[in-house]
């Protein structure tokens, strides 16, 4: 372990290489060519080659590095939030950590037992009831008889599973098996514990149990928490420093604010547009428009509360300066969200090309998916310019104040509204 005492667990170096569409390391000719390297004391000739773990592009490789030279720490009593798109590699390196798989290189250093909760039932036998289970797990992480007796109350409390404690968990449902594995692996006092996507499985109340418990366990009781969701708010509320991963590769790491906004910038959903370009207009007309956020990046996903922000590039010809530049947001189900526009002969007194700035106020639009319509007009008139849906985005749930609720749908606004002006009625 390494010198500093409050390193719990340290990673280097490490690389996971798979290859496509074989079960195990390939034909008997690969095998044989492993082993007369490994005689030699040479490095095994397919560490050099391989492509990177991108699902989207068909490569020329047999082999794919779902991880490649993976290196960080973690202290005791913190809570790493491990965040990424699909396929980034964060599941193949819980499973590392977990001993689920061995590294192709590189080596973990523990200072401390390890309890994982990787997918639902991990480490359960459904043949076995709850209550067998429970001391099944503890024994595996070398608890006494005694010792899960002293907690088992406590973990059948936590798990709501009171009643159907005694039955095989092969009868469980989903929540339920989540909800008692989450107890077991709390409860049972880990030094460092390892949290998969499968807290999603259970409902909002659960979630809430959960996230408190986990906080509990790395402030009050000084333990560690490795936590991979794809649910931002989680993360926000939860961890005290990010790892962002794409293609098998750490491309942050650090604070966690800053952290959630490099993943959403890198996470940019296909189908998505934040740009529109038309250089050819003539006399009036939307030349450009981008929605960017506090640092001017253009992008297509944002985070609740966070700034966005039109650029409208436009050119307009004296004829047209008394018309209106405006857009509406619609969400994803085409309900029109709010509209606005100004008045050009308000803003500007003669023709020429002029670049709009607006900013939309920051958390107002619900986490959705949105789109947006320009329109350079004269009301009631003529349209100069109509540009339907050309822009779409997402707004991700990164703690807004109804993300306790779950999935409810809470509309897609939220006004701040006076509720200072209260008159005391009677007893």
């Amino acid at each position: 372990m390494s010198v500093n005492k409050n390193i719990i667990l340290k990673a280097e170096n490490i690389s996971k290489q798979y290859r496509l569409g074989l079960v195990g390391t390939g034909t008997l000719s690969h095998d044989v060519n492993r082993w007369w390297h490994s005689i030699r004391g040479k490095e095994d000739p397919y560490l050099k080659v391989g492509d990177i773990n991108d699902r989207s592009t068909k490569g020329d490789s047999e082999y794919v590095w779902a991880l490649k030279d993976i290196n960080f720490e973690v202290q005791r009593g913190e809570v790493l939030g491990i965040i990424g798109k699909n396929g980034a590699g964060k599941s193949t390196l819980l499973k590392i950590l977990s001993r689920v798989t061995a590294p192709t290189t590189g080596s973990i250093k523990f200072g401390g037992r390890v309890a994982s909760l990787l997918e639902v039932g991990t480490g359960f036998n459904g043949e076995m009831t709850g209550r067998e289970n429970i001391y099944f797990n503890g024994a595996i992480l070398g608890m006494t008889k005694k010792e899960i007796t002293s907690k088992i109350d406590e973990i059948i409390d936590f798990s709501g599973c009171e009643r159907y404690i005694d039955t095989p968990v092969k009868r469980y449902s989903s929540g339920m098996t989540v909800r008692l594995a989450f107890a077991v692996a709390a409860f049972l006092e880990p030094e460092i514990l390892i949290i998969d996507e499968v807290l999603a499985v259970g409902d909002a109340e659960f979630q809430k149990k959960a996230i408190g418990k986990m906080q509990d366990i790395s402030r009050g009781e000084g333990r560690t928490v490795l936590f991979v969701s794809h649910n931002m708010a989680a993360i926000n509320q939860l961890c005290t420093k990010i790892m962002v991963m794409e293609y098998g590769t750490v491309v942050f790491e650090g604070n966690t604010n800053e952290g959630i906004e490099e993943y959403l910038k890198t996470n940019q959903f296909e189908g998505y547009c934040s740009e529109y370009i038309n250089e050819s207009v003539e006399t009036s007309g939307i030349l450009n428009i981008q929605l960017v956020d506090n640092k001017n990046q253009v992008r297509t996903e944002y985070g609740f509360d966070e700034q966005i922000a039109i650029k409208i590039k436009i050119k307009v010809a004296d004829k047209h300066l008394n018309s209106f530049l405006g857009f509406r947001v619609t969400d994803n189900n085409e309900r029109n969200i709010f509209t606005s526009e100004i008045e050009l002969g308000t803003a500007i007194n003669k023709s020429g090309i002029y670049e709009f700035f607006i900013e939309i106020p920051v958390k107002t639009l619900l986490p959705n998916r949105f789109k947006i319509t320009f329109a350079l007009h004269i009301p009631n008139v003529t349209f100069i310019d109509c540009l339907n849906d050309c822009l779409s985005f997402e707004i991700v749930e990164t703690g807004s104040d109804f993300h306790k609720y779950g999935n409810t749908d809470n509309g897609c606004v939220i006004v701040d509204c006076d509720w200072n002006k209260i008159n005391y009625i009677d007893v």
